[in-house]
Formats: C-alpha cells, sequence, structure tokens
C-alpha cells in the first residue's frame, strides 16, 4: 500500500512524485500511455530515424525551475543543448533579430531602441533568481515583494501597450510580440506583456535549451530521479475513477478540472463541480512535424544559431493572427512557432537530413487543416524549403486531445492565461491544489503557476499534500 499515488506521469506528476518521495513516502505514479511523459515524449513521428519531441520541445522554464535545478538531472542522464542564440525573429527584409544571452548584445541590433530594451530587461535579469522564485510560486506573500511589484507592474499591461510606451521601431516591437503571443491571448489584452517579459527574462538567464535526444531525455531522467528514491511507476494503467486507485494516505491528480469531475464525479459538492465548470481553456494548437532532406534554407542566415524561430514577420502581423483566433477564426498568416533541434542535436535525424517542428494557435477543437499555411509562412523566410520535405506529420487540435486528454480542445497549456484564472485557478481557493475531497489534490497545469515544463505544479501541490500529513517537506523542493 503506498503512501501517496500520483495520476498522470507529465512533468507535474512527476515532480509531485519526487517531492513526495523525497519527504520519505511510498509513492505510485500511474500512467494510462505506454510511456511516460505526458507532454514531453519523443517519437519517430514522420520517417524511421527521425525522432521528433510530441509537444514540448524547448525548454527554458526547466532550467528556470526552483524545482528541476535542485535534481541533478545530469546524474540520470539528460544533456541539455544550448544553442548560441536563444531565439530569431525573422523578417520580409531579410534580416533577423536574435534574443542573445547577453542583454546588450540583443540591444544593439534594435537601432534607437537600445537603451529602452536595456533599461526594461537589464534590471530584471539582475535579480532573475529572486523573480523566478516569486513567478513560479504559488499565491503567497512574496519573498521578494518590491521586485515581483515591478514586473507586475510591466506585466499586467498588454504587449501591446508595453511596446508603444517602451519601443519606437519595428524590430523590438516584432521580439516582444512573438513572445507575447506564447500567451496565446491576444496582444491588446491583460497580461500579455508578462509572457513577454519572462520569457525574454529566461533567455538572458539561462537560454532558450533542448534536451539531447529529445524531450523524452527530460521525462526519462525524472522516472529515474524517482525510482532513485524508491517510487514506482505504472505505465498502461488508466484510471476512470478515483474509485480504482490503491488504498493510499494522499491522490494527487495530474490532470484538467474536466478529468477532476469525470473521475471524481458525485463525491465532489455540487458548487465546488458548477465552479470546475466555468473554467476556461485556451486556443487549440495546429502541429506540423517535418523530415527534411537538409537543414532550412532562412534568407537571415543569422536564423542558423538559433533553435527557436519566431515567424510572424511585423508585430501587426502577430496581433493580427492572435486576435483572430480569439475572435473564433483561424487566421490567414498564422504566427507559427518553429524548433529546429537537429541543427543542435544530431540524434534527431540521420546524418545529413533535419527535422523541423511547428505549431500555430487556431481557435480551440478547430477542425481546419493549418498545414498549407504554416508552410506557407515558413517558405516565406526559408524560400525552397518544400524541395527539402521528405515526409509530414500533422497533429489536429482533436489529435492532441486524443494523444492527451489534458490538451482539451487542443489546449496545450491547462487553461486560459487571462488574469481571473491565473490569480484563481482552476477555482478561487485559499490553497488552489486542494480539492474538497480529503487527500486528494490537483497538480496540473491548471493549477498556478499555469503552463510549461516545470514542475513547479505538481511541487506546490506536493507541499500541501505534506502539511496536511504533517509530514515536512524536504528543504530542497
Amino acid at each position: 500500500m503506498p503512501d501517496a499515488v500520483v495520476v498522470g506521469s507529465g512533468p507535474n506528476g512527476l515532480a509531485a512524485a519526487i517531492v513526495l518521495a523525497r519527504a520519505g513516502l511510498s509513492v505510485l505514479v500511474l500512467e494510462a500511455a505506454a510511456t511516460a511523459g505526458g507532454g514531453a515524449r519523443t517519437a519517430e513521428l514522420t520517417l524511421p530515424g527521425f525522432r521528433h519531441d510530441v509537444c514540448s520541445a524547448i525548454h527554458p522554464l526547466a532550467l528556470g525551475s526552483p524545482l528541476l535545478r535542485t535534481l541533478e538531472l545530469k546524474r540520470h542522464g539528460l544533456e541539455w543543448i544550448e544553442p548560441p542564440a536563444a531565439l530569431a525573429h525573422p523578417f520580409d527584409d531579410g534580416s533577423a533579430v536574435l534574443l542573445e544571452r547577453s542583454v546588450k548584445a540583443t540591444a544593439r541590433q534594435l537601432g534607437a531602441d537600445a537603451d529602452a530594451y536595456r533599461a526594461l530587461m537589464a534590471p530584471l535579469v539582475e535579480r532573475a533568481g529572486d523573480l523566478l522564485g516569486d513567478v513560479l510560486g504559488p499565491p503567497r506573500l512574496p519573498s521578494h515583494p518590491l521586485l515581483l511589484a515591478r514586473f507586475a507592474a510591466l506585466g499586467i499591461q498588454s504587449a501591446r501597450g508595453l511596446a508603444r510606451r517602451r519601443f519606437t521601431g519595428e524590430r523590438a516591437h516584432g521580439l516582444l510580440a512573438g513572445l507575447a503571443a506564447h500567451s496565446q491571448l491576444p496582444l491588446t489584452s491583460s497580461p500579455s506583456a508578462a509572457f513577454a517579459l519572462l520569457l525574454g527574462l529566461l533567455g538572458h538567464h539561462v537560454g532558450w535549451p533542448l534536451p539531447r535526444r529529445g524531450a523524452q531525455s527530460l521525462t526519462d531522467a525524472l522516472v529515474s530521479c524517482l525510482r532513485s528514491l524508491g517510487g514506482e511507476i505504472e505505465c498502461r494503467r488508466r484510471v476512470d475513477s478515483l474509485d480504482e486507485l490503491p488504498p493510499a494516505r494522499t491522490v494527487l491528480l495530474d490532470v484538467t478540472p474536466r478529468e477532476l469531475d469525470r473521475l471524481a464525479g458525485d463525491r465532489l459538492p455540487s458548487a465546488y463541480r458548477r465552479a470546475l465548470g466555468r473554467f476556461r481553456h485556451g486556443p487549440g494548437a495546429f502541429k506540423l512535424d517535418l523530415a527534411l532532406a537538409g537543414p532550412l534554407p532562412w534568407r537571415a542566415s543569422a536564423c542558423n544559431r538559433a533553435a527557436t524561430v519566431h515567424l510572424g514577420g511585423t508585430p501587426a502581423e502577430i496581433e493580427a493572427s492572435e486576435a483572430a483566433v480569439a475572435a473564433g477564426r483561424v487566421p490567414e498568416r498564422p504566427f507559427v512557432l518553429l524548433a529546429q533541434q537537429s541543427l543542435f542535436d544530431p540524434s534527431r535525424a540521420p546524418a545529413g537530413r533535419h527535422t523541423v517542428w511547428a505549431y500555430c494557435h487556431v481557435p480551440n477543437g478547430s477542425a481546419v487543416d493549418m498545414s498549407g499555411r504554416i508552410e506557407a509562412q515558413i517558405e516565406r523566410f526559408a524560400p525552397g524549403f518544400r524541395d527539402l520535405a521528405l515526409a509530414r506529420r500533422t497533429h489536429s487540435p482533436q489529435e492532441l486531445e486524443r494523444y492527451n486528454p489534458n490538451y482539451v480542445g487542443g489546449d496545450i497549456g491547462g487553461g486560459l492565461n487571462d488574469l481571473r484564472q491565473l490569480v484563481a485557478r482552476p477555482v478561487a481557493r485559499l490553497v488552489p491544489y486542494e480539492t474538497p475531497l480529503p487527500g486528494v489534490y490537483l497538480c496540473s497545469s491548471s493549477t498556478p503557476p499555469g503552463g510549461g515544463v516545470h514542475g513547479m505544479c505538481g511541487s506546490w501541490a506536493a507541499r500541501a499534500a505534506l502539511r496536511r500529513l504533517g509530514v515536512p517537506p524536504p528543504a530542497s523542493s
């Protein structure tokens, strides 16, 4: 009989299990799929020998995570690759802006906005560790209130508003717009600026790295870490009701509010079930994986220095793309997030061959095939790339949800990232991880601090469970 059962082996489920095991509890993780990982898996999706990340690919939050950086995952086989630049943002004139580790090196590319960029980012980067500890924490009194207040005052703005107040040129504005689009919010909405600042900060502080051999390597290292602490994991173990779980002192669920309602059913109070029903999911993702005969032929050669490339051109175009999605329409020229991991990790493809990972935002549950529009955006900045394509594989929002039920309607972020749901996620409770059921906790990205591969939702949920059990949490988690 385990002390704790964790349902779901995504990064948050594994993080929760590791924190519990570090505190001395016996832990069992149950996973419905054949392999652990949730959003951090790698598979041959196109042709033999081409290894594609199924969902997450680039992991700045993993290196910035207050939990994951304490786990010594290198001892468990994880190796990070940091490209020379975190991010490339090409423009139609054949130039590109690079997000470099150095704030000054990034600013030098922004012309008249160089000083404004340094003034915006340098104070945040100087205290990045302190700031990340508060931003990736649960709702609580911050450890550095003045620093967090400064970040909040900037981040609560819309990305468009922040850019127009700070910058005069299109290059700086475009870089900020691409970063903000990761929020899956309209760039005219609050707090889209916070996502741009956080991702830019991470680029300067830890880079935007990728795991050698794919995102599965991160999962495998977390599983190895858990097993070294005595934890167990069972795959192909689908759970359809809490009644199916073995007896345990505590249960943590790496699932969405909809799945929590399904698993618990009438055991939940009706008021709490209604509150869960009001939880809103964000836009969906349409994903395209490509096997290529060679590297992407970028017009802006600087794009070869980054594993991540933002394809959207002008800030106005990026704003229009995300506004269309928010209004329930598919964009004609979608903002595309692209990763070219094989440029820096030869293990991803046969010698001389390459992989491309790309996706765009679409309305939740959209059935529109976006592969042609994504390819058109790639061709726009890398003319002739279609001649290199050997095979393609798409994942629509519906296919993403079938792959992982947590991706409701293709929402890969665990819920809409508007201000209300960032503050009260998934419902307004003093301890958001607790459910009304004694000993049952929610530990998914539908809880604070939200989406991303950082494990902090699982870490904070596990600490909440340990407090209820009267077990001291491990100091390093």
